[in-house]
């Protein structure tokens, strides 16, 4: 069987069959789980993929543990009539890591395109490096970022947790260091329903503001920062360990229908910065 792989910038692989229409089964996922883990996200494109939300969770546990959550398996991220978190409404999801207030966390996510939005209706999935932030910012910034700690609440329909977390960090399994930061919400980017509780310790007021931009900027900046936009049938692989992400606005009662997946590492990854669950 031949794909076409081809990189995208500034990282990550896309995964496309080669004159013919393939079934995602076919794939070697060891072969798909070295690309991930090396590569930190992949979008397999223009396969055979789920008929429906079984079919995609039954591919899902082909690659290990699926982390089960009050819903289930599988989170349908649809824009809901009133919703009572962002994460179903249409707003802007400012950029995370998933797991940061559940006692486990997810090593990879996988996402699903059920129906995409229509062209110009914006709501990219966007992604940080963090690797490649802290191999491109100066020494001086990390010294900054080193110092600060994130203490992070949030209460929604399925946990109220609160999670504390130096900014750098290391990687669970791998010697090198990542980022752990919630993005705080912007304010003019429109309404952001139940935002999390969000204070950052280590420095003094005054340097927060700096602080902040500091990060954005290089979260944001172009050798780091990717914005999925979705078609029919993606299928995206993300490295919850080393990326952050987060989601664009998008038009309202667009048709945006995205599956996600969590599934946790091996063995799993306590999380060792969760102060408090229920």
């Amino acid at each position: 069987m031949e794909h076409k792989i081809t990189p995208i910038q500034p990282f990550g692989l896309l995964l496309e069959p080669v004159n013919v229409l393939n079934n995602l089964d076919d794939l070697n996922i060891t072969v798909l789980r070295e690309l991930v883990s090396r590569e930190h996200l992949i979008v397999l494109r223009g396969f055979h993929t789920f008929h429906d939300t079984e079919s995609f969770s039954t591919y899902c546990e082909r690659w290990g543990e699926i982390s089960i959550w009050p819903f289930g398996k599988v989170l349908e991220l649809i824009e809901q009539e009133n919703p009572e978190d962002h994460i179903f409404d249409n707003s802007y999801v400012p950029l995370h890591w998933d797991g940061m207030y559940r006692r486990q966390i997810p090593e990879f996510q996988i996402f699903h395109c059920v129906k995409p939005p229509l062209a110009g209706q914006g709501g990219r999935t966007t992604f940080s490096n963090t690797i490649l932030a802290l191999k491109y910012a100066s020494s001086e910034i990390k010294k900054r970022w080193n110092k600060v700690t994130g203490i992070y609440q949030r209460e929604m329909e399925f946990y109220n947790s609160k999670t504390i977390s130096p900014i750098i960090n290391k990687h669970p399994y791998k010697d090198f260091s990542i980022i752990r930061y919630n993005e705080p919400p912007v304010e003019n980017r429109g309404r952001f329903v139940n935002p999390p509780i969000l204070n950052f310790s280590g420095i003094d007021a005054d340097e927060l503001h700096v602080f902040h931009n500091s990060l954005r900027n290089a979260l944001y900046a172009p050798t780091n920062f990717y914005a999925h936009e979705w078609q029919k049938g993606d299928v995206v692989i993300a490295d919850n360990f080393s990326l952050l992400h987060g989601r664009e606005a998008f038009v309202s009662k667009s048709p945006r229908h995205i599956q996600r997946v969590h599934l946790l590492s091996d063995p799993p990854f306590d999380n060792p910065s969760l102060e408090s669950y229920k």
